[in-house]
């Protein structure tokens, strides 16, 4: 099941209604980039990220699963995931987005169990 993806953890450090476009996310291993849109919606939350340069202008798709910690005070959101782990991960497709079921069962399944890190949420 991957509909536990889309929510934050308890312990990600998430405010309600806390607008985060523009923070700087930091993989376990460096900066891939700044939050471009996300959504805090219960059960269907995700941060949109452009790589800018790093990985050729791409935005990858992020559910709130992935955050393991807010830091509002120096404007960044830490993930728990290799900049290789978050290249490899599907693009975000804007035409897409998430209203495509079979999308995002493809963004559910690379996060969950198996996929991301091998992590199982």
């Amino acid at each position: 099941m991957t509909e536990h993806v889309w929510s934050y953890t308890s312990t990600a450090g998430h405010l309600s209604g806390a607008d985060l476009t523009g923070y700087k996310v930091e993989a376990t291993d460096g900066n891939i980039g700044k939050v471009d849109k996300h959504s805090d919606e219960a059960g269907d939350a995700y941060l949109v990220v452009d790589t800018g340069v790093w990985i050729f202008g791409k935005e990858v798709l992020l559910p709130a699963s992935t955050v393991i910690r807010i830091d509002v005070d120096e404007q960044k959101v830490y993930v728990d995931g290799t900049k290789e782990q978050i290249k490899n991960a599907p693009e975000f497709h804007r035409e897409k987005h998430l209203d495509d079921v079979g999308y995002r069962d493809e963004i559910g399944t690379y996060y969950s169990a198996g996929g991301f890190g091998g992590r199982i949420i």
